[in-house]
């Protein structure tokens, strides 16, 4: 997970070390570096963002009351050379305060908190989806997320799971259809995978769940494109 964040700090030297650690961090992506509260206003109101990476004592406005003024603030990380500021940072849910001079290692563990907070809040306000499929005479609710692959077999699918699969008596094509496609690809003639459940590619198999998977020569060169697409090549 890609997580957006920008950098506020009033110092020139504290905001190129900040600028630097990011992009020697694969996890995240720096939208803007702010030299002060009303440049991050602006851009919290513009971007998408995750994480703040958020120096405390500013003129006019310090850190703490600029976040304390946000409605929907992003995650923050406090940054400062003044450690009696600490506890204030705390008190509104900081995810950690690094105390300048901070070497990488420091700001990469405030980092790692931060993706773990971030993709615990994501899973618990994000809906699970799930699509409704007819098998042994009743309605299944599917969770996308659980599916390992499809097969195609005679008038059926089988739709397995980590421990359990059922067999849907509909079209391969028309399964796949209602299929995000972002999420599962038809790698072989009887065969689609979930992408997110892919372990390794060898040769012209694919290992996933402990399932190998034959990769259909007329879908081969498509697969391969995708996965070289998603940087995973």
């Amino acid at each position: 997970m890609r997580i957006n964040c920008i950098i506020v700090d009033d110092e020139p030297a504290s905001r190129e070390v900040l600028e630097k650690f990011i992009s020697d961090c694969p996890t995240l992506t720096l939208l803007q570096s702010c030299k002060n509260a009303f440049e991050a206003s602006d851009a919290i109101n513009q971007f998408d963002l995750q994480l703040i990476f958020l120096d405390i004592n500013m003129p006019k406005l310090s850190g703490i009351k600029f976040y304390k003024s946000l409605v929907n603030p992003p995650f923050v990380i406090f940054t400062t050379a003044y450690p009696e500021f600490a506890v204030e940072g705390f008190e509104v849910d900081a995810i950690d305060y690094l105390l300048k001079p901070f070497p990488f290692e420091r700001f990469y563990k405030a980092v790692n908190k931060a993706s773990e907070t971030i993709i615990s809040k994501s899973s618990e306000s994000k809906p699970q989806e799930f699509i409704l499929w007819k098998a042994d005479k009743k309605i299944h609710r599917v969770l996308l997320d659980e599916i390992n692959y499809l097969e195609a077999i005679g008038d059926y699918v089988k739709v397995q799971f980590a421990d359990k699969s059922i067999m849907v008596h509909n079209t391969f094509q028309k399964l796949l259809a209602q299929l995000p496609d972002n999420k599962f690809v038809r790698v072989h003639k009887s065969f689609a995978i979930a992408l997110h459940k892919l372990e390794t590619i060898d040769g012209n198999r694919i290992i996933l769940k402990g399932k190998s998977i034959p990769i259909g020569q007329t879908y081969r060169t498509d697969f391969m494109e995708l996965i070289k697409n998603q940087g995973l090549s």
